[in-house]
This record gives structure tokens, C-alpha cells and sequence, in this order.
């Protein structure tokens, strides 16, 4: 597996095959709602990769795209974060490898926290952010997960009493 980040010119055809290989249940998970097919709009917003506002990083492999991990800016310190892999590929390690890169982007970026909103019964995601992003803190709220991550966390060394503080907090 190659883990690449996109640009303008090589986010379109990523982002097309990903979500021609992720199922209407996976669609669902991924955008909140059903999405049989991509908007203009949607499509327009999901390849506007800039590298600094918006950057998102691809899993290849042998040259095809299995994964999307994207990291949005949303003003302040704070950035969105999204995953999709392909149901071919999931929980094979894909969707951990890119979660793991991108945190390197987002830090690069500037980025001090991750947010994200994840539905109540996407147990493969909450389980995959509950691996790679240790002590981060899940919020319900109405329909939805909300995530936060300081990001710091993924970049220091964390002792088991830092763990064992954040999880009485919680």
C-alpha cells in the first residue's frame, strides 16, 4: 500500500474511484444520508485539494485508490477530518494507515485539533479513532458522534497517567 497525498490534478480520479467502490451502506456512513451518486457541487468540494486549507492523502494499491483521508481547516486551530475506504478494503488496514498519515498533514497544516462527526452505528469508524487517536474524546449529540482530538496528543509522548486523567475527565 502507497499513501499519497493529492493535489487538484490527481484528486478527481481518486476520489471518483473511491466512491464508485464504497457500497450504498458505506455512502450512507460516509456522508450522513444517502448519496447514490456525487452532486457537481459535492464532487467540486471533495477535489478542491489545496494542500493548505484542505489536503487529503490516498491509499494505493498497485496504482488503484482504496482510500480517501481528508483534513478541512474550519477557522482558528481546528480542522474536519473524514475517512472513506473502499468495501473491498476495509478493515485490512487502509483506513488505519490513512487516519495515521493524515495527522502528520494536519500538523504540518498548523492544525491543533480534530473534529469530526461520526453516525452512532459506525462502529468500524469509532473503533478506528478510538485506535489511532488515543484519549480522544466522543461526544453524542442528537444523531451523531462528535470527535476531538488535540492533535498534540498524536505528536508527544503520552505516559498512562496523562491516559488515565483524560478518561476521568470524560
Amino acid at each position: 500500500m502507497r499513501v499519497t497525498e493529492l493535489n487538484r490534478d490527481t484528486a478527481p480520479e481518486a476520489v471518483d474511484a473511491v466512491f464508485a467502490g464504497l457500497s450504498a451502506r458505506s455512502r450512507y456512513l460516509r456522508f450522513h444520508s444517502p448519496t447514490p451518486r456525487l452532486t457537481a457541487s459535492a464532487r467540486r468540494v471533495l477535489t478542491d485539494v489545496d494542500g493548505e486549507r484542505h489536503a487529503a492523502v490516498c491509499a494505493r494499491i498497485g496504482g488503484d485508490p482504496v482510500g480517501i483521508a481528508r483534513v478541512i481547516k474550519t477557522g482558528g486551530c481546528g480542522a474536519e477530518i473524514a475517512v472513506a475506504v473502499v468495501d473491498l478494503w476495509q478493515r485490512r488496514g487502509v483506513g488505519r494507515r490513512l487516519l495515521e498519515e493524515l495527522t502528520s498533514v494536519a500538523a504540518r497544516l498548523g492544525v491543533a485539533e480534530l473534529r469530526g462527526t461520526v453516525l452512532p452505528d459506525n462502529h468500524a469508524m469509532l473503533a478506528l479513532v478510538r485506535k489511532v487517536l488515543p484519549g480522544v474524546r466522543l461526544t453524542r449529540e442528537d444523531d451523531a458522534v462528535e470527535l476531538s482530538y488535540p492533535l498534540a496528543w498524536a505528536l508527544a509522548e503520552i505516559s498512562d497517567a496523562d491516559l488515565v486523567d483524560s478518561l476521568q475527565r470524560t
